[in-house]
């Protein structure tokens, strides 16, 4: 427990004093994220809060991690390092998707190859257990792929990445302190302290974003959280078991996830490339509806909470039949906004029609009453 604290207040105190040099040194050097059409913030605002998450993330995790992790500690410390290039030079010079990815696919080889970061059991959804090693490595791939992108999609509300990192760390920290995993503790712990002082700066209105800096370190550690927690919550093992593992992973996870894979699911149906960005996402949605950045953030992260109860409660019901259940639900979510956002949109629309009319109405009185005063 002494390493844990002490990982997590370490993060926080780096990341505290580390970011508002990092703002005050962005406005000297004009480093920000210009608004445009497709982004909801309005004024300039500095991207490189991801420095001092990165910097507190690390550092904690080092100092605090017991040594029987050290092997896999290396290899996780050498994908965070690739990825904080790749984010640190698309926040300052924007990078093609080809080259992100090509820098995610580096950081999952080393995670899947050396560090044995691999999913290879199924657990009985759709009836499939033990898989093939080659499907093993893809399956691998695409969960750290998918999952590190998602945090990085979601990343477009004042405080929202952060918010839904700062509980999925939690989860994981606790759980895997429940069962002595000391050393995933660590890192979860390590993360939420940064993201902690982070919020500080980045929660409505922000001083700060996260960029891709933050967000791909973000989505990279809550991939390999994921994946170890789907290994060791079914081993015969552990003291605190978890049925139907991978489903209450995916439920963890749930608003990121679910968000990037029907953003994906639209824009290939769409023909077009699943990383073109644009305003489809359910922020923007919510936006839309009328809701605040603060709302839209707390409101995520209620139905984060709420889907994270659900798979535990009903987590008897193995995995296929709970992520059909987790499925269907986030569907009827997303239905509703939808609908709020149609109807929303359709009385604007009314009202502004009406207004218009309004407007002809009266410049026609007005210019009848000037003929018959001529």
């Amino acid at each position: 427990m002494d390493k844990i604290l002490l990982s997590a207040g370490l993060a926080f105190l780096i990341a505290f004093f580390a970011i508002p040099i990092i703002i005050r040194v962005a406005k000297e050097k004009k480093l920000f994220d210009e608004p445009d059409d497709r982004k909801v913030h309005k004024e300039i605002i500095p991207t490189l809060g991801g420095l001092g998450i990165f910097a507190g993330f690390i550092l904690a995790i080092l100092i605090g991690t017991p040594p029987s992790a050290e092997s896999e500690l290396q290899y996780f410390v050498a994908a965070s390092i690739v990825l904080f290039f790749i984010g640190i030079k698309d926040d300052i010079v924007t990078l093609s998707v080809s080259i992100k990815i090509a820098g995610q696919l580096i950081a999952a080889g080393i995670l899947v190859k050396f560090g044995g970061t691999i999913i290879n059991d199924m657990h009985g959804f759709l009836g499939i257990h033990q898989i093939p090693n080659i499907a093993s490595i893809v399956l691998s791939f695409f969960t750290i792929i998918v999952v590190t992108n998602s945090f990085n999609l979601i990343d477009g509300v004042d405080g929202l990445a952060g918010s839904l990192s700062l509980l999925t760390s939690a989860v994981f920290g606790i759980y895997f302190y429940s069962i002595g995993q000391l050393g995933y503790a660590v890192m979860s712990f390590s993360l939420l302290g940064a993201l902690i002082s982070f919020l500080i700066y980045n929660f409505s209105p922000a001083k700060i974003f996260m960029g891709d800096t933050g967000s791909l370190l973000v989505g990279l550690v809550n991939s390999f959280l994921v994946i170890k927690f789907i290994n060791i919550a079914e081993m015969p093992t552990t003291s605190i078991q978890v049925e139907s593992a991978p489903a209450v992973g995916f439920a963890i996870l749930m608003i990121p996830l679910f968000d990037t894979l029907r953003l994906f699911t639209i824009r290939i149906l769409s023909r077009r490339s699943p990383f073109n960005p644009d305003r489809n996402h359910l922020h923007h949605y919510l936006l839309d509806i009328g809701l605040s950045h603060r709302n839209t953030t707390i409101f995520y992260v209620v139905a984060n909470l709420f889907f994270i109860g659900l798979a535990f409660q009903f987590r008897h019901l193995g995995t296929t039949l709970l992520m059909g259940l987790l499925f269907s639900i986030a569907i009827s979510f997303t239905l509703c906004i939808y609908y709020l956002r149609h109807r929303k949109k359709n009385f604007s629309e009314e009202v502004f029609t009406n207004s218009e009319s309004a407007q002809s109405s009266q410049l026609f009185k007005l210019a009848s009453e000037s003929v018959e005063i001529d």
